[in-house]
């Protein structure tokens, strides 16, 4: 009997769980209407609420049950730079109040949504005001564009402006104790990915280029700071390194902040700037809403197609990543499309596996001889990413993109000892050929198998230097010297020839509609590749577990032989 009533109330609880789960499918099929939002206010954009993303994402049922219904609303970045486009035109927008804690918009990004704010001043003529509690390097960087800085005066804030760093991690030691031996065989004395399964601590190499790129993220952080403040460099790196920035009035007297308010004075602020006669007549429009509203789809018959290349170049279909045949297939289609006049690849990627670059470039070299292809980077456009856009009749990047990585690697595990001294395991292989068990991990490689490998390897690379120096008509020995695996930040990468200059996806946009013959991007319909994940397909990849953090993605790399082109460096900024 009382087995019998556990069941039928797991029954019970299965069935109240299913109807939940019905409910938020149906609550997100349904056709959702675009939000009212006010004629006339202020646009509150706070960026704990919102995080600025490749492509604009419905909210995931799942993901808001878990939440208690509260969710980040993931805008993006073209969506959010034409929202605020519009603002700048629309009289009803008073102006804009930025509240830049809990940001977690990557830098890049964070960047191009700090251009278009700066625009949205100059061109509307209205201020930006920002309100900082618990400032970060990151969210003091996007806060830093407005007109005024204003801050919270209480102490015990978390207060973290100091400056930007990297951590590298490294499995070789850990792996040595288990009996794994990682045999690396690489191209590129920078090519450095596959160090965290052999290495204990960082080659020289490495350690330079990580060096050297978080001085040339930091040294444009610093420049955009200073020059929105009217402080020095030197000034601001005084402060972060003598670590002056530990209290709410340091901000001030260091010129980072114009003023200290607490609630009721920020109310009376927002109020005044408002021309109201209180802070409860002041009407806030909420960014998220004022974007979707603004979101229309264009009636022009031409097309300027955005490929958005956003992830882990992957072999097969995955929806996830930058899949080869999935991603072939979507070119293909854009290529056969009359509507479509011209493209833009917008790579978000550290790269991944060397056949599916290659199939993706397959189809975009084919594409580029009928239509006009520009290339538009984000955060990452590394190795494999650089691989399959450098070939676009023109480049843009950020300053903060992680590019290069022009190298090769492949990472072969064997467990022979962890078999053998760990778990006390014995193997014995039977095989028809010499090599037949040469990839089954069971033993290392001999000579003739490891220069098997680095043979392969090589090609790989010469083939990847070709590319490149075909594709941005350099050198081949220099791209050699500049590749070797080596990471360049964008503003580095510009002085190299890797990239032909700084500019946003709006840029690259409206250069890809010069280049189809009308400037005017009003005449224009900006269609997106491929469309963004559906709530459904959401919900399925959750259940399905196909959703990786970086740490899973290391694991999953050792479970077999691969070869990659992938940038060995993930660097987020807070």
């Amino acid at each position: 009997m009382k087995n019998f009533l556990k069941m039928v109330l797991a029954v019970i609880c299965g069935i109240l769980l299913l109807n939940l789960l019905i409910v938020a499918v149906f609550s997100g099929l349904a056709t959702p209407s675009k939000p009212t939002v006010p004629a006339e206010g202020v646009l509150r954009i706070d960026m704990s609420k919102i995080v600025i993303s490749e492509q604009t994402q419905e909210a995931d049922p799942l993901s808001m049950i878990q939440a208690g219904g509260q969710t980040v609303k993931v805008i993006g970045i073209w969506d959010a730079t034409q929202a605020l486009k519009a603002a700048a035109e629309d009289p009803g927008i008073k102006y804009i109040y930025l509240k830049t804690d809990g940001n977690t918009t990557p830098l890049a990004l964070a960047d191009e949504f700090r251009q278009a704010l700066d625009e949205y001043r100059q061109v509307s003529g209205n201020p930006v005001i920002s309100y900082i509690e618990s400032p970060t390097t990151g969210s003091y960087y996007l806060a830093s564009v407005a007109d005024k800085v204003y801050m919270s005066p209480h102490p015990g804030g978390m207060y973290s402006i100091n400056g930007i760093s990297s951590q590298m991690f490294f499995l070789g030691d850990l792996l040595k104790k288990l009996g794994v031996n990682v045999q690396l065989i690489r191209h590129g004395k920078y090519k450095s990915a596959g160090e965290m399964y052999t290495r204990g601590s960082s080659s020289p190499e490495n350690r330079e280029q990580y060096q050297c790129m978080v001085n040339s993220l930091w040294d444009n952080v610093a420049a955009g700071i200073a020059e929105r403040r009217g402080i020095s460099v030197a000034q601001l790196n005084d402060a972060i390194d003598n670590l002056k920035l530990c209290l709410p009035q340091d901000f001030v007297d260091c010129g980072l902040v114009d003023a200290l308010l607490n609630r009721e004075e920020l109310e009376d602020q927002v109020a005044v700037l408002a021309v109201a006669d209180n802070y409860d007549k002041v009407t806030m429009i909420n960014f998220a809403d004022y974007a979707e509203a603004k979101a229309t789809v264009s009636k022009a018959s031409q097309r300027i197609a955005v490929i958005y290349a956003d992830g882990e170049i992957v072999d097969g279909s995955d929806a996830n990543n930058v899949s080869g045949d999935r991603f072939a297939s979507i070119i293909e289609g854009v290529r056969k499309d009359k509507k479509v006049k011209a493209v833009v690849l917008r790579v978000n990627s550290p790269g991944g596996s060397v056949v599916a670059s290659d199939k993706i470039k397959h189809e975009l070299d084919l594409l580029k001889e009928e239509k006009p292809l520009v290339a538009s980077y984000g955060s990452m456009a590394a190795s494999g990413g650089y691989w399959i856009s450098n070939n676009c009749e023109k480049i843009f990047s950020s300053p903060y993109t992680l590019t290069g990585s022009i190298g090769v690697f492949g990472a072969v595990p064997e467990f022979s000892k962890t078999a053998s001294d760990v778990l006390h395991v014995g193997v014995e292989t039977v095989t028809s050929n010499k090599h037949g068990d040469m990839m089954s991990m069971t033993r290392p490689f001999d000579k003739d198998e490891y220069n098997y490998v680095l043979r392969s390897i090589e090609d790989i690379y010469d083939n990847f230097i070709t590319i490149v120096s075909e594709g941005r008509e350099i050198p081949k020995a220099e791209v050699d010297a500049i590749g070797q695996g080596r990471v360049w930040s964008g503003r580095d990468a510009l002085g190299i020839k890797l990239v032909d200059e700084f500019g946003t996806l709006n840029d690259a946009i409206a250069y890809a509609a010069g280049l189809a013959g009308d400037e005017n991007l009003a005449n224009w319909n900006v269609k997106a590749y491929p469309a963004p994940l559906t709530v459904m397909e959401q919900m399925m990849n959750a259940m399905n577990g196909k959703q990786e953090d970086y740490t899973v993605r290391i694991a999953r790399n050792l479970k077999e032989p691969k070869v990659f082109a992938r940038i060995p460096v993930e660097i987020r900024l807070q």
